[in-house]
C-alpha cells in the first residue's frame, strides 16, 4: 500500500484580508455610485449639479481610499 501526503490546500489570504478586500470593494463601489448622475436631458442645457461637491470632492477621495484599503488588504499579514 502507498501512503497518501494529502495536504489541506492554503488559500493565499486568510478570512481576515477577504473582508478587508470587501470592505474596500464597498468603499470603491459607494465611491462610483456618487460620481453617478449630475446630466442633463437635453443636451442644450447645462446643468450645474455636474460641478456638486459631492462628485468633486467627495466620490474621488472614496475610491482613492477603497484602493488604499485594498492594499492594505493585499498586504496585510492573515497570520497575525
Amino acid at each position: 500500500m502507498k501512503e497518501e501526503n494529502t495536504q489541506k490546500p492554503q488559500f493565499l489570504f486568510g478570512k481576515k484580508n477577504y473582508i478587508i478586500m470587501l470592505i474596500g470593494l464597498v468603499v470603491i463601489a459607494l465611491g462610483f455610485i456618487f460620481m453617478a448622475g449630475g446630466g442633463s436631458d437635453d443636451p442644450n442645457v447645462f446643468n450645474e449639479e455636474i460641478y456638486n461637491w459631492q462628485r468633486i470632492r467627495l466620490a474621488p477621495t472614496l475610491v482613492i481610499l477603497g484602493l488604499g484599503i485594498e492594499i492594505y488588504a493585499i498586504l496585510a499579514n492573515p497570520n497575525k
